[in-house]
């Protein structure tokens, strides 16, 4: 985008010093990012290191080599002392004139919860990484961050959730913004290593993971399925059969996450649908059970930008998540933060979901700074901001929610709130 004239340039400023003096001033862009590969690595270097779960006791590791090499980790709770050993396979793909290099694909377990793992990757690697393995009971910690990509913005954000006590990441959509590009696919992958390789990132997919060229490169999510493969088929009795919609469970069952795809076909009789039908079916909601969902393109914004792109998912899917008393929906795609009160088909309902947009993780495109006015009755808090939040589940009825805006490189809390768990609510049990 290019930049403004001098003379709004000028307007602007004037606006901060005298009109807008006490308040926020949104950031401004900062350039994209390019992480080489490290000087001391070969082609048997292990690179781009992310985890993710794999059913209650196991974890997905995902690694890439320039260079064919066994997918072995070992790994143990001392370092230097790896007691255990699993294999896996690997696999590359082609894209257009690009092919990847080996990624591989391994999954360790079972694991003591809560706990510190030391591993390494391949042979005789030199390279040596620890992971935290989730809690078992509350209080369990989630981060949150959408549209992330992979500028200096986003680097900020990193470094926010380096400092920050979490258990597991939730990414609603839009990874690496590589767009068709494919090598940034391995710088982001080589950006976000330090910490996806040390807590389960987990995610779903965005319009920018799609890479779909007409007649050229006819398939999409070619390379997201690729690089981020999910654990929608850990167990088969609950397999959705496709990488772009899956759920897990966390806290020993108590808090179940439902990650839906945007981008897959959802109408009637779609397999996502039925997929979620059968999911929600499996919900105890008489017990005390916190339900989390994430899409991609928010179903309520009142952000000018992707105005009703998610309208259609909506109404396919919402009636389904209402029902079944989910507590809180995140999504990304509209470039700022907006959350919104309790809501249902447009209105206020004290037993829907809290929506919660939070695409503003640090995407090269920017922010998007126009909202609708008046502001609806069902917006509680908006800005167009980066950031990124913490969903922090104290016990089975209470979480606290708190989004942090990137201010001078601080993780600044701007909104906040208790939210007390549907399920404790008699008044919202569902009605099968």
């Amino acid at each position: 985008m290019a930049p403004p004239p001098s003379a709004l340039c000028l307007a602007i400023v004037a606006c901060s010093l005298l009109v807008c003096a006490f308040a926020y001033t949104r950031p401004a862009p900062r350039g994209t990012l390019s992480v080489p590969l490290a000087d001391y690595a070969n082609g048997l270097t292990p690179q781009q290191v992310h985890i993710s779960l794999v059913g209650s006791d196991k974890m997905r590791v995902t690694w890439i080599t320039d260079d064919d090499s066994p997918s072995v980790v070992e790994y143990g709770t001392s370092l230097g002392k790896y007691s255990s050993k699993a294999t896996g396979s690997s696999d590359s793909y082609s894209y257009l004139f690009y092919r990847s290099g080996h990624i591989h694909d391994v999954v360790i377990g079972p694991l003591i919860p809560g706990k510190l793992y030391h591993y390494r990757l391949g042979l005789n690697s030199d390279r040596n990484f620890v992971l935290k393995t989730p809690p078992k009971s509350f209080p369990f910690k989630f981060a949150v961050i959408g549209d992330l990509g992979q500028t200096e913005w986003t680097n900020s954000t990193l470094n926010h959730l380096a400092a920050a006590d979490y258990d597991l990441l939730l990414l609603p959509g839009d990874l690496s913004y590589a767009d068709f590009v494919q090598p940034l696919w391995d710088s982001f992958g080589r950006l976000v290593e330090p910490l996806a390789s040390s807590r389960p990132w987990m995610v779903t997919q965005g319009n920018h993971e799609i890479e779909k060229i007409p007649v050229i490169h006819p398939k999409s999510f070619v390379a997201y399925n690729a690089r981020w493969r999910m654990p929608y088929d850990a167990d088969l009795a609950t397999s959705s059969g496709s990488n772009l919609f899956y759920s897990f469970d966390v806290a020993g069952g108590a808090i179940h996450v439902i990650m839906l795809g945007s981008y897959a076909d959802f109408g009637p009789g779609s397999p996502q649908q039925s997929w979620l039908e059968a999911d929600l079916k499996k919900l105890d909601r008489q017990r005390q059970q916190w339900v989390i969902a994430l899409v991609h393109a928010p179903w309520y914004s009142s952000n000018k930008a992707h105005q009703g792109e998610g309208e259609e998912m909506r109404v396919a899917l919402e009636a389904m998540l209402y029902e079944s008393r989910v507590d809180v929906v995140f999504a990304g795609h509209v470039h700022a933060y907006e959350r919104f009160e309790r809501v249902h088909d447009n209105h206020l309902d004290a037993c829907g979901p809290v929506h919660i947009t939070i695409g503003d993780g640090g995407n090269k495109e920017g922010l998007a700074t126009r909202y609708q006015d008046p502001q609806p009755e069902i917006s509680v808090f908006r800005e167009a901001s980066f950031g990124h939040g913490r969903f922090e589940l104290a016990n089975a009825t209470h979480a606290h929610w708190t989004w942090r805006r990137n201010v001078d490189d601080v993780a600044a809390v701007a909104d906040q709130v208790w939210l007390t768990n549907l399920a404790s609510d008699p008044t919202c049990h569902p009605k099968r």
